[in-house]
């Protein structure tokens, strides 16, 4: 028999999402980047057929993909933060390390890598705060 505190609790509980390599909880550090697919194959992989693929490609140009995202997480074993793929199905999170190509479908979010077209120079004043960045600038006085 249930006890009445645990029958009465209507709080959601923490989402049961593990880390694939070590096996312990794993916290959000990021919010949820949601997927979508803008080529047929990528709609006939989850299990859709090859003229509904089509069709909806054709219609929609992106199709969201329900119940896929891409999310950060730390994970208190290896002290560090990645990037997981996480696929929802009734209530069970499958976990997987975030593919390359997953970032071209994912919705509002800037691969951590950076774009391989843009030099080393034009990244790291991106990253400078301030603008005491003259100093790459030598004939300038």
């Amino acid at each position: 028999m249930q006890r009445r505190c645990d029958r009465n609790r209507k709080r959601s509980k923490r989402r049961a999402i593990y880390c694939p390599i070590h096996g312990c909880y794993l916290d959000s550090v990021s919010q949820k980047y949601q997927l979508f697919a803008d080529r047929p194959g990528q709609l006939q992989q989850r299990g859709i057929g090859r003229q509904t693929a089509l069709f909806l490609v054709a219609n929609k140009t992106a199709v969201p993909l329900e119940g896929e995202w891409l999310e950060a997480f730390w994970c208190d074993q290896c002290q560090q933060t990645k990037w997981y793929h996480l696929k929802k199905r009734e209530r069970i999170y499958e976990v997987f390390v975030a593919s390359p190509e997953l970032w071209q479908q994912a919705i509002g979010v800037i691969y951590p890598e950076g774009n391989p077209s843009v030099g080393e120079f034009t990244r790291r004043h991106a990253r400078m705060v301030g603008c005491k960045s003259s100093k790459d600038f030598g004939f300038i006085s």
